[in-house]
C-alpha cells in the first residue's frame, strides 16, 4: 500500500502514533487483498480543522472523529487490457482523523489511545474501500471485518 501521511497537528501527534496508523492501514490492506501499488492518504488534524472540514463538505457544523473521503475511479470507459488495468494503481481516497479526538473518545471510552487510533485508522479506510453502515446488514459485515482486523493485529478491546 502506497501511503502518503500528513501532520497538521502542530507537533500533537506522536512518531508511535504515525508508526501505528502506518502499520495498521498495510496490515489492513494486506487482510483487503490489495495491491502493493495502491495509494491512500492520511491526514491528521486538530479539532478546529476537522471542524471546518465537516462543516464545509457534510454540513455539519462540529468536530469529528474520522472523515472518509473516497474516490471512486472506477474508469469503465477506458478499455485496456487486464495485465495493463492490473499494473494501474488506484486511489482509493483520503482519510482526516482528529488526533484530539481520538484522545477524548479513549478517555471517554475507558480503553487505549492505541486502540482508538486503530479503530478510527481502519474504519476510515474500510469506508475508503467501499463498505458502509448505513443498513444493518452492511454494518454487521463492516463492523465484524473491523473488529477481525483489529484484534488479528493485536488491539483487542
Amino acid at each position: 500500500m502506497d501511503l502518503e501521511l500528513y501532520d497538521h497537528t502542530d507537533g500533537v501527534l506522536t512518531d508511535h502514533q504515525r508508526q501505528l496508523a502506518t502499520d495498521l492501514i498495510q496490515f489492513a490492506a494486506e487482510e483487503l487483498s490489495l495491491k502493493d501499488s495502491d495509494e491512500v492518504s492520511l491526514t491528521f488534524v486538530r479539532n478546529p480543522e476537522i471542524k471546518k472540514i465537516n462543516a464545509q463538505y457534510r454540513g455539519v457544523d462540529r468536530a469529528t472523529d474520522v472523515i472518509s473521503f473516497a474516490i471512486n475511479d472506477d474508469d469503465e470507459d477506458i478499455v485496456m487490457d487486464p495485465e495493463m488495468a492490473a499494473m494501474i494503481p488506484k486511489d482509493l481516497g483520503d482519510l482526516f482523523i482528529s488526533i484530539d479526538k481520538v484522545k477524548e473518545q479513549a478517555l471517554f471510552l475507558g480503553h487505549s489511545a492505541d486502540r482508538e487510533l486503530g479503530f478510527l485508522v481502519v474504519h476510515g479506510f474500510l469506508h475508503l474501500n467501499g463498505y458502509d453502515h448505513e443498513q444493518p446488514a452492511d454494518e454487521k459485515e463492516m463492523f465484524s471485518l473491523q473488529e477481525k482486523i483489529l484484534d488479528a493485529y493485536g488491539l483487542t478491546r
